[in-house]
């Protein structure tokens, strides 16, 4: 009775815990709107989500502005400049996604109240991951963005696909997180810590259990690239993909990848850095994913697919980095944070189009892209530059990323690294073949079963494509807004 009556609050930093409050008030305001006005609420659902996401970049600015880092719970939370950039990352994604759902939600009849707060509340996770240098809240946060996207991949509830695709994604999920755990508890069984910088320098002081490290690490990483839909761990990314709401399918390829990727960030540059195993480790699972997506997604007539085998390949470029990550750990740390700001927008730009398109043909086949270009010029055009981007083709952002991964492989240098960077450059090809493809279709094939009915695009899908688009071409034609970025991740993880 004694100790819990002196048991003290741990000391909070309420002005860096601003955009998590902000963003739990927000999903509050929408329960509560939802239990007082019932159907009422509806219509303004989707507007009061995407103010109060704008709102949550309110108090990022403030802490940017700021400059302190924020360090609470001994350590396991910080907010540094690192964390700040991936929080309205994902928040610039969530309002984005808001956009798109608006239209797509509203006309299939679906659970929109509900829609909206599982999505917050998954977004919430993923700003908690981005403070998270300990593997408990790491996990806590990973949960937390995950159970929500279960549910929002099963929304469609009387279609067999999505909940097949909800059932996949789900199933995996909670074997991939046994995986991690198991590695988690024999991490902390070895160095008696959980945080990352206790766990650092208990690896790098102890030799007497390398086999011991090297299996807690590997499950460790392994639950994360289930994440990132990694080769072989990538199996539910396509039947999921598809079978779930284009806004969910959206949402899962750009925004959880991207959690996945913070996670593994702090993992291999922090916890486990230089640990003997993540050479090896990322330099197989980049190497398959690339060429296992791209190839697969070659023989793909479903545009849905065809973005999903494309999402797992462009993940394995954005694993590359992580292989050298011992030898060029700056270059690599940049090359990651740069593709991934860039992987998001472009995605979600092709992803935009697709939705608009599949609104007047109601199909997701490659051959409803015929003949795009004659009845939805600005479609088509807007859909090259995301492909060219995709595929790393000047002016469009792409290939500023794509010239990271070699910057930093060419700093690393060594066998490993350039055979690595030969795979890259084969890939790249391939995934240009692919790409063609849906070109051929827009620019050259006629139209779609004849129908020349212009394709309505809604306010806010226009706003969503707008934002894409412009942020990919402004990343391509001025790569240092985005270099920026990942100049700033360097100084605040690896502290130079």
């Amino acid at each position: 009775m004694e100790a819990l009556l002196a048991f003290t609050r741990p000391p909070l930093d309420w002005h860096a815990l601003a955009p998590e409050l902000t963003l739990l008030a927000v999903g509050t305001i929408l329960t509560m709107v939802d239990i007082i006005w019932d159907e009422k609420s509806k219509q303004v659902m989707p507007t009061l989500a995407g103010v109060g996401l704008l709102a949550v970049l309110v108090p990022i600015m403030t802490l940017a502005l700021d400059g302190t880092d924020r360090a609470m719970f001994d350590g396991a939370y910080v907010v540094d400049d690192f964390a700040l950039v991936m929080k309205a990352l994902f928040i610039i994604i969530g309002y984005v996604i808001v956009l798109m759902s608006v239209d797509y939600i509203r006309d299939g009849d679906y659970y929109e109240n509900e829609y909206y707060t599982l999505m917050l509340t998954s977004l919430l996770g993923m700003l908690m991951m981005a403070s998270s240098r300990d593997l408990i809240s790491v996990f806590v946060a990973l949960e937390l963005l995950s159970i929500p996207a279960y549910m929002m991949a099963a929304w469609r509830k009387g279609g067999r696909r999505s909940n097949e695709a909800g059932l996949k994604y789900y199933l995996m999920g909670v074997f991939a997180s046994a995986v991690m755990l198991y590695g988690m508890s024999l991490i902390y069984g070895l160095t008696g810590s959980t945080s990352f910088s206790g766990i650092a320098s208990e690896l790098a002081l102890d030799d007497s259990a390398t086999a011991l490290s090297i299996l807690g690490v590997l499950f460790v990483l392994i639950g994360f690239a289930f994440k990132v839909s990694a080769v072989p761990f990538h199996n539910w990314a396509p039947d999921t993909y598809e079978g779930a709401p284009t806004p969910v399918t959206a949402f899962l390829a750009v925004a959880s990848k991207a959690a996945g990727m913070v996670a593994l960030i702090q993992l291999v540059f922090v916890a486990f850095d230089n640990h003997e195993v993540i050479q090896p480790f990322f330099w197989l699972i980049a190497a398959l994913t690339m060429t296992i997506g791209n190839l697969i997604a070659l023989r793909q007539t479903n545009i849905v697919r065809l973005l999903a085998y494309s999402g797992i390949a462009q993940g394995g470029f954005m694993l590359v980095p992580f292989a050298v990550a011992g030898q060029a750990s700056e270059r690599a740390l940049q090359a990651i944070v740069v593709y991934l700001i860039i992987y998001a927008f472009m995605n979600l730009g092709a992803f935009s189009v697709v939705l608009a398109v599949s609104r007047k043909t109601r199909s997701g086949e490659l051959e409803s892209f015929g003949g795009l270009f004659q009845y939805a010029p600005g479609l088509a055009v807007a859909m090259t530059i995301f492909l060219a981007a995709l595929a790393g083709i000047p002016p469009a952002g792409g290939w500023f990323a794509k010239f990271g991964l070699f910057r930093a492989l060419l700093d690393a240098g060594g066998a490993w690294a350039a055979t690595l960077g030969v795979v890259v450059a084969i890939n790249t090809v391939i995934a240009f073949a692919y790409y063609a493809r849906v070109l051929g279709q827009m620019w050259f094939q006629p139209i779609h079963e004849g129908d020349e009915r212009p394709v309505k695009l809604t306010s806010a899908l226009g706003s969503a494509l707008v934002i894409a688009l412009v942020a990919t071409m402004a990343f391509g034609i001025l790569p240092g807004l985005v270099g920026h970025f990942g100049e700033v991740a360097v100084l605040s993880t690896l502290g130079f």
